[in-house]
């Protein structure tokens, strides 16, 4: 395999002050920045939201401090149905996608381990956590029968309309988290944890055109796609937890950047020195520093009601190897939010059962961009969108469990809603660099855009069934 920088041959800074590739700064964000947050049936059901309750080992997915409050041991295993449906829209036509795929969604436990000490401190615990998502998701756009591309200037019988593009993503992002977490006096609870992630990414970015004599439709890969990336990465976390009160807790927790290394594969086209071949580098990324402070409101133990806010303190940042990461960290300095999360669950037992619900928002991680793009009539203009590639995200969920005394059983569900604009198709070759669209016969370049608009709807299901010990 001939190993090869993109640097050199791909992604210029001209194209990055356009709008940047689009899987890479969908993935930098999507995946990257990403924390999985598949946790139990209960961890689910109520959003997330558990930064200031704690008590099982889904407390590394928020705040390690809340391993502390287990005063006895657990152990839990959730299978998860996740469905994505994508719909996607342009020049008056809409093409569905929907997948559904089933997966062990979490595992965890505690060890909690009591002091027989005449200090304050009660109980020392150990927690283990797995979560686990898929990042499958394939965006279909609809073609434009009025923006059509003359192959050779000299034969009308090669101009040719859009006819679509597809933009497909499949792999998973995992995390394994280990920590401690400590209980002084039943009123301050203190913990940290390591957290080690693994994701996979097969991407592709296929472009057709239909030629308007035969009819025929021709497929475009473009520049540097497909590629594949393997890439694990390392944070760390700290979390207390305070109780102001029988009633009234508050919690803190602050997790630092993940460090990334990235490895990947990629195909490269048309190189006036290695022609049509497949490409390697390794990437180091490090994703924003992570802060959540949590308060919580335990009525009684009949209800609870648990609010977190997750704020992202810094950017993200890619090691400078050439002008392909300068390009990006330029970018992201220059158009991204500091993301937000705001997440709230609440639980209300009945005796044995147990009902739960919860609500998330999260923001947009972009402030407005500027595209040239082709519009429905087939006119080349300036747009700026306020969603532009992500999106803010509302998340609805609720659940139901049913508690055995030793064993317990959960159920939950979950809408994850969303709505952003999906550019695709620019692409050109300018001295070194070169984002065109290639097929066996034909080059693609466009110094604009096309952008469908996507509404993606998640509809994810899990199950968990745990022992307490």
């Amino acid at each position: 395999m001939l190993k090869k920088s993109l640097v050199l041959m791909s992604i210029s800074a001209a194209f990055y002050a356009q709008a940047q590739d689009v899987s890479v700064i969908r993935n930098t964000v999507d995946v990257y920045s990403s924390t999985p947050m598949v946790g139990s049936a209960k961890f689910n059901a109520m959003a997330g939201s558990n930064g200031a309750l704690g008590g099982d080992a889904n407390s590394l997915l928020t705040n390690p401090a809340g391993l502390g409050v287990a005063i006895s041991g657990e152990v839990s295993g959730t299978l998860s149905i996740l469905g994505n449906k994508n719909s996607s829209s342009l020049a008056g036509s809409t093409i569905d996608y929907s997948k559904t795929k089933g997966d062990l969604g979490n595992a965890g436990g505690i060890i909690a381990f009591p002091l027989m000490t005449e200090t304050g401190w009660k109980f020392i615990n150990i927690g283990i956590n797995f979560s686990n998502q898929t990042l499958d998701n394939v965006i279909q756009s609809p073609g434009n029968n009025n923006v059509v591309y003359a192959f050779d200037k000299d034969d009308i019988t090669k101009d040719a309309a859009l006819a679509g593009h597809i933009y497909e993503r499949y792999g998973n992002l995992s995390k394994m988290s280990f920590g401690v977490g400590a209980n002084y006096n039943h009123n301050l609870y203190l913990g940290a944890g390591f957290n080690f992630f693994n994701a996979s990414v097969d991407q592709y970015d296929t472009l057709f055109y239909r030629n308007l004599t035969n009819n025929s439709t021709e497929g475009f890969s473009k520049q540097d796609t497909p590629y594949s990336e393997r890439s694990s990465g390392f944070s760390a976390s700290l979390g207390v937890i305070g109780k102001l009160s029988p009633n009234f807790r508050v919690g803190a927790s602050l997790e630092t950047p993940t460090f990334w290394s990235i490895d990947r594969n990629y195909y490269f086209y048309n190189d006036p020195v290695y022609g049509d071949d497949m490409g390697a580098e390794n990437r180091k990324f490090t994703s924003p520093l992570k802060a959540t402070v949590s308060a919580a409101f335990v009525a009684s133990k009949n209800f609870s009601l648990n609010v977190d806010y997750t704020l992202g303190l810094t950017k993200p940042d890619y090691k400078v190897y050439g002008g392909a990461e300068t390009a990006l960290n330029d970018f992201f300095k220059e158009n991204y939010k500091n993301l937000s999360e705001v997440r709230v669950g609440a639980e209300y037992r009945v005796q044995q059962f147990r009902l739960r619900g919860g609500y998330a928002y999260q923001s947009s991680p972009f402030d407005a961009l500027t595209i040239s793009r082709f519009n429905d009539a087939g006119s080349v203009g300036d747009q700026s969108y306020s969603n532009m590639m992500l999106s803010d995200r509302n998340t609805l969920s609720f659940g139901i469990g049913y508690d055995f005394k030793s064993f317990y059983v959960d159920a939950s569900y979950q809408n994850i809603s969303s709505k952003y604009t999906n550019p695709f198709m620019r692409g050109y070759m300018d001295g070194n660099s070169d984002s065109s669209y290639y097929s066996a016969n034909n080059i693609f370049e466009s110094d604009s855009y096309a952008a469908s608009e996507v509404k993606n709807n998640r509809n994810n299901f899990f199950l968990t069934v745990g022992w307490k010990f």
